[in-house]
């Protein structure tokens, strides 16, 4: 077997695509930006504007950039735009999705009783408005009748193509439906896996992205 071989699967990645190419945007504006000020900026004014896009810079990339699940073999890693959840499969014991993604956990208390720890980690990768999922409901609905009203027609009679599944599942919808299966694969590939309760830990690096060009702000503010 060679090493290639040996090597584990990267884990796999769950996001909106919507929060990144808002980044990518900003991030031409304030490239651009940058650029005008480091040409034409020759006053105090400039440096403050500076600091205040980089400031704005850091906010963004953290609530934009940052948020994601991973999905590997053992568990999830839940990224926030200041904290990470690692979670193990064993663990999980449902995901659904209101305003935010959310992933409950369930691990049994070593205090010699039945009783089970919970908690419930929302997720910023995806975001789903209840009305949205209202909306694509709604679309599910009226295709389904269409394709029910085709049917009784007598259309499709001749061998025809299957029908495709509505392809109107928002992206919350989809990340539940393939993490559900993860964590089932998970659970049924580890069956003696301990779940234990969610790691969480802050992001430092994510803090600083935000802390240092405040710092730099203010220092040129007061300077």
């Amino acid at each position: 077997m060679t090493a290639e071989q040996d090597a584990p699967a990267k884990p796999k990645r769950f996001r909106s695509p919507v929060p990144v190419a808002v980044w990518w945007v900003w991030v031409l504006f304030a490239v651009g930006n940058l650029i005008d000020l480091a040409v034409q900026g020759r006053d105090h004014g400039s440096v403050d504007a500076a600091f205040v896009l980089l400031l704005i810079t850091g906010v963004v990339y953290t609530v934009t950039l940052r948020p994601r699940v991973l999905a590997d073999a053992s568990g999830m890693t839940i990224i926030n735009p200041l904290r990470e959840y690692r979670v193990v499969w064993a663990a999980v014991a449902g995901i659904d999705s209101a305003e935010l993604l959310r992933v409950r956990c369930e691990w049994p208390l070593e205090d010699g009783t039945d009783a089970f720890g919970k908690q419930a980690i929302s997720s910023w990768a995806v975001h789903s408005s209840r009305r949205k999922q209202a909306a694509a409901r709604m679309r599910a609905q009226r295709q389904a009748a269409r394709q029910g009203t085709a049917a009784g027609r007598g259309y499709g009679v001749f061998s025809t193509p299957a029908a495709r599944p509505p392809t109107t599942a928002t992206d919350a919808e989809h990340m539940i439906s393939t993490l559900s299966s993860l964590a089932e694969q998970g659970k049924a590939a580890a069956p003696h896996q301990r779940a234990v309760p969610p790691v969480a830990s802050w992001s430092w690096p994510a803090f600083a992205a935000i802390i240092v060009p405040a710092l730099a702000l203010l220092i040129a503010v007061l300077v």
